[in-house]
């Protein structure tokens, strides 16, 4: 997993590009008829219902639009919310408020809305033992704040991208030429390299993740497309010989009947791709 330095770094290069792609080179609407003087006060209201995130994250984009900027948080991340809450206020000079608001809401309400449904599979998981894990099925340029929101509602993050995690999939495989190659050209990698990077390796099969046993070393088996029966007697082969997650195709109907199979982890990646945004509004008071 990558380290917090590595994810504060990726957070200030959203925030930083996405001022850059919205204000160019000027709030001209509000430099056009508001003061640079002007001061004012807003509001972060909720239309909906659901987990609340993204208020640290607005914290930090009002900080870079504008240091003197003042927010009083009423309700913090992860809170469950009802239409008509208010999450906090901001003050200070209304350009920078105005300057600042289309990006937070558009980063609230889909962190909101992925932090929800996170929750909601949490909350299907209860009493099982296993895990909800996201994937890299995430919009192209704001993963860190799509997987951040998944941490706030609950869940785990999977590897962050391609750099930090090695994984095995059908197309690595297939092309290394099976299991066994994927494998010890892998492991020869990494000694050769000199990285410490943990192995999930893909079965599609319970005869291949027989093989993934004999060749060892690796952290996290993926049951991908597994029936439960199939999965059972997987979670049964592998042991304590290492982790165990399932994926494909997991939902609200099939999670839990998954997760009493006895693994470690599901994955999925609706958490992520299949969210409708949270209503929020950012209103003048």
């Amino acid at each position: 997993m990558i380290s917090q330095a590595q994810f504060e770094k990726e957070i200030e290069g959203i925030i930083a590009n996405a001022v850059r792609e919205d204000v160019g080179d000027g709030d001209h609407s509000s430099l056009a008829c508001i003061p640079e003087s002007a001061q004012g006060k807003a509001k972060l209201l909720v239309k909906d219902n659901g987990v609340i995130a993204g208020v640290a994250f607005a914290k930090k984009v009002f900080e870079y639009v504008d240091k003197n900027l003042k927010v009083e948080t009423l309700i913090e991340d992860g809170s469950q919310v009802k239409f008509g809450d208010v999450v906090f206020y901001v003050e200070g000079a209304s350009q920078s408020i105005l300057k600042a608001e289309r990006l937070v809401l558009n980063a609230m309400q889909r962190m909101s809305a992925i932090a929800t449904k996170t929750k909601s599979y949490v909350d299907l998981l209860e009493g099982t033992g296993t895990k909800i894990l996201d994937t890299r099925k995430t919009t192209p340029g704001i993963r860190a704040l799509e997987k951040w929101a998944v941490k706030i509602g609950g869940g785990e993050n999977h590897r962050f991208a391609l750099y930090d995690m090695i994984m095995l999939k059908d197309n690595h495989i297939d092309f290394a030429g099976g299991i066994t190659a994927a494998i010890t050209k892998t492991k020869a990698y990494l000694k050769t390299n000199d990285k410490d990077l943990k192995i999930i390796v893909e079965a599609r099969n319970l005869q291949e993740i027989e093989e993934i046993l004999q060749n060892g070393g690796v952290y996290r088996i993926l049951i991908d497309n597994f029936n439960y029966e199939d999965t059972r007697t997987a979670v049964k082969l592998i042991g304590d010989s290492c982790l165990t997650e399932s994926s494909g195709g997991i939902n609200e109907k099939t999670l839990r009947k998954y997760a009493e199979c006895g693994v470690n982890c599901i994955s999925s990646g609706a958490l992520t791709h299949s969210v409708y945004n949270m209503d929020l509004s950012l209103k003048a008071v």
